[in-house]
């Protein structure tokens, strides 16, 4: 008995047919998704978006002189009764104000579930991040070599150091990651509103407007949280913080519209003209025809 007495060889020219589908067209299928230019905008920009998101959580631990910066002495003032003030920040500033950039351009050319989406995931990996932080601060630290290590360099306890630098308080950390979240959805649903007004134009009303608005919540919900309920600070201290805090975002906010441009610019030549129209009409829920 033959083989092809059990197979017909028409039956055995389909198979043979359809095992080599199911071998290319995987690769075929992969190779296109990493060859789309959308696709690939998208990676780069949400991977941007969420390392951008955990590196702000990171080094907000570590406050800085913003007058200093700028070879300025503090002059401390006073505000809704609260005195002493300087405008001493958080250096997670120095990057929230390129998330809320991040966030306009992947709502202008992806839409408002784009934007929920990597917020989710951000949130997500912070939350994994601490956990991390939590577990390595709590695992027994070697005692013969490292804690002493960098005494020389004037830390005399390398496990207190290292604590304190990733060992932010919880009500820090529930207020950062609530207040990040309402912010991003805030600025969607204000960036969508203003261009369903405008349309194409006032690129700079719908960016900078959003992230203004959701600046403000983001600066006030972080200190009320973490502060007001966690170490019980007066609304009048919070209010007065947060408005300081709010006047840096603010300025960055306005100082960051260029660059908007010039990102959007690049992805309109990246993308090509036709994609770039189409894709921003789908952004906004419309049909593409």
């Amino acid at each position: 008995m033959t083989y092809d007495s059990i197979i017909p060889f028409g039956s055995l020219k389909l198979t043979f047919l359809y095992c080599i589908a199911v071998y290319k067209y995987p690769a075929h299928m992969v190779n296109k998704i990493l060859n789309d230019k959308p696709t690939k905008l998208f990676v780069a920009l949400s991977a941007f978006f969420v390392a951008n998101a955990l590196i702000a959580e990171c080094i907000g631990g570590k406050l800085f002189s913003l007058e200093r910066v700028f070879s300025m002495s503090p002059h401390p003032f006073s505000l809704l009764g609260e005195g002493g003030l300087t405008f001493t920040l958080t250096c997670g500033v120095l990057l929230w104000p390129l998330e809320f950039v991040m966030t306009d351009i992947v709502n202008e050319y992806f839409g408002p579930r784009a934007v929920r989406r990597i917020s989710y995931i951000a949130i997500g990996l912070i939350c994994y991040a601490f956990l991390m932080f939590y577990i390595a601060i709590h695992v027994a630290p070697d005692t013969s070599f490292w804690t002493g290590s960098q005494k020389d360099a004037g830390v005399p306890d390398m496990q207190a150091a290292f604590s304190s630098i990733f060992g932010q308080g919880m009500w820090i950390i529930a207020g950062s990651i609530t207040a990040f979240l309402i912010s991003q959805l805030l600025d969607v649903w204000i960036f969508h509103k203003i261009k369903r007004v405008t349309g194409e134009k006032h690129v700079w009303l719908r960016a900078t407007g959003s992230t203004i608005v959701s600046q403000m919540v983001d600066s006030f919900i972080v200190l009320f949280i973490a502060f007001k309920i966690g170490k019980g600070w007066s609304y009048q201290r919070v209010l007065a913080i947060g408005l300081v805090n709010y006047t840096y975002k603010f300025t960055m906010a306005i100082v960051l519209t260029p660059l908007i441009y010039l990102i959007e610019k690049w992805i309109d030549k990246y993308l090509g003209k036709e994609r770039t129209a189409m894709m921003k009409q789908a952004a906004m829920g419309k049909e593409v025809e």
